[in-house]
């Protein structure tokens, strides 16, 4: 299962890919970036005279259910780029679902004057 330490996504295959932020994020039509801040919830350290702790920050005072909805909104995503990867193979980009429905738009055409932009199939 991959991990990240250091900065660094280190995936089972060995690969390593260096990072910017600290994490991973997908959108909602599958694309996969960095995850920056603002933070929705995190922990950050705090510094007080002469000593350092540790508070919560949640500025949309979130409850526990609410953060639950947040992850399993998250893990669902995740499961459908699975699917969807099983599905059409990494390199087809039917991998994104409908969301993205304009960038497929925007690269593909039935133009004969231009051979580089095929129609792209429809999804099944």
């Amino acid at each position: 299962m991959a991990e990240i330490k250091r900065k660094t996504l280190l995936l089972s295959s060995g690969k390593q890919i260096k990072l910017t932020g600290t994490g991973l994020a997908i959108a909602k039509n599958l694309n996969v970036s960095e995850g920056y801040v603002p933070y929705v919830f995190s922990c950050a350290e705090e510094q007080k005279e002469n000593a350092t702790g540790s508070i919560i920050l949640n500025p949309h005072k979130l409850t526990d259910d609410e953060i639950y909805d947040l992850a399993d909104y998250n893990i669902q995503l995740w499961m459908d780029l699975k699917a969807s990867i099983r599905k059409y193979g990494l390199n087809d980009p039917r991998i994104f679902n409908a969301d993205s429905a304009s960038y497929q738009n925007a690269n593909t055409s039935d133009d004969p004057e231009n051979p580089k932009k095929k129609r792209l199939k429809q999804a099944d």
